[in-house]
């Protein structure tokens, strides 16, 4: 499982022009899902981007997490973040898992964080045309790699 993690002052989603998600103060999350992925997996993850401390605390640039500050979470699904560019010009996404698996465990991960989080969290539509955009805050931008 592999994440783009920004933290923002606010993002939103849309499918056909009508907006389907949005975050205010928080993170905008890309997550990308490979064929070894598991709800295991999933739930390292999870705990992974609740606990991470990303925003200003105490004098600090990053000491907070994002329970601390009543952010909001916004997913995206994104399986280009498991593209191969090392051969030819255009990528290869085999490490991608396959539709199937990576709906289900995309689903998990929102589902899973609106239970454990309690605050706001949205998503995109898994494999649908979407257009995000979003204020980066900072910026942050982390890559989270969980294998």
């Amino acid at each position: 499982m592999r994440a783009v993690i920004q933290r923002v002052k606010n993002a939103k989603v849309e499918v056909d022009q009508k907006i389907i998600g949005e975050a205010q103060q928080g993170y905008l999350v890309y997550l990308g899902i490979t064929h070894t992925d598991t709800k295991e997996v999933a739930d390292q993850f999870i705990d992974k981007l609740l606990k991470i401390r990303l925003f200003p605390s105490e004098g600090k640039a990053i000491n907070a997490n994002i329970s601390s500050v009543e952010g909001e979470i916004l997913v995206v699904s994104q399986f280009t973040l498991y593209a191969s560019t090392k051969k030819g010009n255009r990528p290869s996404f085999m490490d991608a898992a396959k539709p199937g698996l990576a709906e289900e465990l995309y689903n998990y991960v929102v589902e899973q964080l609106q239970n454990q989080y309690h605050h706001k969290v949205s998503s995109g539509v898994f494999g649908a045309d979407m257009q995000v955009s979003s204020i980066n805050d900072g910026p942050i931008n982390i890559i989270l790699d969980i294998n």
